[in-house]
């Protein structure tokens, strides 16, 4: 018995639904119902992408999603567990607010964003959503806000100096 290629692999990604939707058209027999989902990929190291994909069966959205995921992952900064600084992100009619926590505060989030947060592998983050609570939206505003995100290197390198100069 020949197994399949993704059974022998290890698992390097954790891989969360945050959104599974049934739409349904009417046509002359009756109504036909697809499928959309949304899903978060992370390595929980930092590395951290999401996927939408719709089909007329559940597990072919879900797998669809999961590929375009892996397919856009972004590398996030994490300083001890949590964010280099504050910062606010809006995608249309969604916005999000990130803020560092010392450790022992646990991730302080709410659905899609707890979902993000988790998968990226931050430990000890708050998080408020504001504005429309669509759940492609708030995943969307989060990855704006994420990519947004300066470690010291990155900005030292900008300013034209070294990290000693720039931390005295």
């Amino acid at each position: 018995m020949e197994r399949k290629r993704h059974d022998r692999e290890p698992k390097e990604f954790a891989e969360k639904l945050v959104k599974l939707n049934r739409t349904s058209k009417v046509v002359k027999g009756g109504r036909r119902f697809s499928f959309s989902a949304l899903t978060v990929v992370g390595d929980g190291k930092g590395r951290v992408g999401f996927g939408f994909g719709k089909a007329n069966d559940v597990s072919e959205a879900i797998r669809k999603s999961i590929d375009k995921a892996k397919r856009n992952l972004k590398t996030v900064p994490i300083k001890h567990g949590t964010l280099p600084h504050e910062i606010q992100a809006v995608y249309k009619g969604s916005s999000v607010l990130l803020k560092p926590a010392c450790s022992g505060t646990g991730i302080i989030a709410g659905g899609a964003v707890r979902a993000v947060l988790e998968a990226a592998g931050f430990t000890d983050i708050m998080s408020k959503s504001l504005g429309s609570n669509t759940s492609v939206n708030v995943v969307r505003a989060t990855f704006e806000a994420l990519g947004n995100l300066m470690d010291a290197p990155t900005v030292a390198k900008n300013r034209g100096k070294t990290l000693n100069e720039l931390w005295g």
